[in-house]
């Protein structure tokens, strides 16, 4: 037991030791710079510097803690570890960065420079070029507020203010930013530009010009290297003609491609039409469109719109010759003028000529005009080049016309249809070859008087308010009107009838009737730049003791008029190079 207590004893006595020397140990004393090589005079002027002057080994020359400093002309206030240098100097730092200028103020206590007078700084892999320059060697960041140029392998950047950070190899630049690059220009309100990689991150409003395309984003990154470029906030891409929108834009500018994820728009200011979905890409040298997830594109005519939806919907052509493709499930939806019938399709895929004003609906067709249920092996609707209103309809093979009555269906089928339309209305349809007709008449008060039933080689209907009011027989074969109580039941339809109209789209969001809703993707966003505080930090506390020269914040950092820029040096040809070279 007392040799328990003896050990606890020794412990606290020990440690006592240990933490009373923690408290009482000194500050560790700040490293003098040291002047390795100059000409060195007093002068009654200047009583608390030493001056010191290139001479004939070359020009003076400083180290301090990693750092290395030449100079025509140095002042340097060794009470205060103050250096200030004149002429031709050049500050390195473990061989990472260069610095050089006309002028130079070094703080040896707080590792603080600066720099004025054709400021070059220098890291490996871009070269900053500005008037005035602060570098803390502590926070190991650069700063200038007066306007400044980066030199890239590829790029020039320029802005007001600009910030570097050596360890992450980071500029942060700010206000009046611009990229300069042989093939674009980019002007951002705030742009991060990583030297190691070429990458640039963009913040507020920003654009990135070229002759083909202009890019607008709030929030986006581009690879000035690859020139490659993702963009997630209001962003858009203009390729001539053809505007395109997303949540977000991926862009490709060597392979002239955009791809866009989630509520993309593309819009096709000559052609007057645009195209929604939740994926799009975009190949411009090809002038091909290609967009899946509840695509559809929609097309002025008339006053009116028209709307294409399938599964995949592609564009393709030049601006004045537009083709739409549309591929599995495709769908068309004509709203048509207050009170009417819209006019609308389905089919398997969808083909829509612009410049021809031709739409074919190919396999499994079937349209609806008005009244009318038109299907057959393929559908073709012609509009008008000049007045872009609907004018000719064919179907050819099996071609099927039915309209539902009140007591039947009323019927036209043959080898092929040819309906004429006035004012976007179907008002004449021929059917040629084959024909038959199932037709139930009525007579002025909307009462059934028979059920007739006629073949004819060919067969014209007339349609008023899309519904037929008279049929004209072209060599009839056979006809007959029955009374309707004698007219036999299995013979009221036709071979080959169908019946489609509760597939009917009534309205603009029956393109996507029995379609799941698209499980959108889950953006990767691009985050809000990182608060790094602010440069100009004030003097610590327990730097308050240093001498008076050291304790000049970056705000008074200057040329001070009253020091003499330098002696009279000795002439240029008794100057060997400079001793780090």
């Amino acid at each position: 037991m007392k040799s328990s207590n003896y050990f606890v004893l020794i412990f606290f006595i020990f440690f006592g030791i240990t933490f009373q020397a923690q408290e009482t140990e000194p500050k560790k004393e700040k490293q003098k710079v040291d002047i390795k090589s100059g000409y060195l005079e007093k002068k009654p002027e200047f009583p608390e510097a030493v001056i010191y002057t290139k001479d004939n080994t070359g020009q003076v020359y400083i180290v301090h803690e990693g750092v290395e400093m030449w100079c025509d002309q140095a002042f340097v206030y060794t009470k205060d570890n103050f250096v200030k240098a004149y002429g031709t100097v050049k500050i390195i730092q473990a061989d990472t960065i260069t610095m050089t200028s006309k002028y130079a103020e070094y703080n040896g206590n707080t590792q603080f420079a600066f720099a004025s007078g054709d400021v070059l700084f220098k890291e490996p892999k871009t070269t900053l070029k500005t008037d005035t320059l602060y570098f803390d060697r502590i926070k190991q960041q650069a700063f200038y507020r007066t306007g400044g140029t980066v030199i890239d392998t590829a790029s020039v950047l320029t802005s007001r203010i600009g910030r570097y950070f050596a360890e992450t190899k980071k500029y942060q630049f700010l206000s009046k930013v611009e990229i300069k690059n042989p093939d674009y220009t980019v002007h951002s309100e705030q742009l991060d530009f990583y030297s190691e990689t070429g990458g640039a991150f963009l913040y507020g409003e920003s654009t990135i010009v070229n002759e083909n395309s202009t890019i607008y984003c709030e929030r986006g990154y581009y690879d000035t290297r690859e020139n490659t470029g993702y963009f997630v906030k209001n962003s858009r891409v203009d390729y001539d003609n053809r505007i395109l929108y997303g949540d977000s834009i991926y862009f490709d500018r060597e392979k002239s491609f955009a791809s866009a994820t989630n509520n993309i728009r593309v819009l096709d200011t000559l052609n007057k039409s645009v195209i929604k979905g939740h994926y799009a890409e975009v190949f411009r040298d090809k002038d091909s469109v290609f967009i899946t997830k509840r695509a559809v594109a929609i097309t002025v005519r008339d006053n009116d719109s028209v709307y294409v939806h399938a599964d995949t919907l592609q564009v393709t052509g030049k601006p004045e010759h537009r083709i739409i493709k549309g591929f599995h499930r495709a769908r068309l939806f004509k709203k048509g003028m207050p009170g009417e019938e819209p006019t609308s399709g389905k089919c398997d895929s969808i083909f829509l000529n612009q410049k021809e004003g031709i739409t074919k609906l190919l396999r499994n067709p079937v349209l609806w005009s008005g009244e009318n249920q038109m299907t057959g092996d393929t559908i073709h609707i012609l509009s008008n080049k000049v007045t872009e209103k609907l004018d000719t309809l064919k179907v050819f093979n099996n071609a099927f016309l039915v309209q539902k009555d009140s007591s039947g269906y009323n019927q036209v089928k043959g080898e092929r249809l040819i309906g004429l339309f006035t004012n976007n209305e179907l008002d004449t349809v021929n059917i040629i070859k084959n024909a038959q007709v199932v037709f139930y008449s009525r007579n002025d008060k909307e009462e059934l008087v028979g059920i007739n039933y006629t073949a004819s080689s060919s067969i014209q209907l007339y349609l008023k308010e899309q519904k037929i009011t008279g049929i004209r027989f072209i060599k009839e074969a056979d006809g007959k009107l029955h009374p309707p109580s004698q007219y036999p039941e299995d013979e009221k339809l036709l071979p080959g009838f169908i019946w489609r109209g509760e597939e009917r789209l009534h309205k603009v969001s029956d393109l996507f009737i029995g379609k799941p809703i698209p499980i959108l993707t889950k953006i990767k966003g691009i985050p809000l730049p990182e608060d790094e505080g602010e440069f100009f930090d004030d003097i610590p506390e327990e730097d308050l003791d240093i001498p008076e020269a050291s304790k000049l914040k970056p705000k008074d950092f200057q040329n001070k008029p009253d020091d003499p820029k330098a002696k009279t040096l000795k002439k240029e040809e008794e100057s060997p190079t400079n001793k780090e070279n």
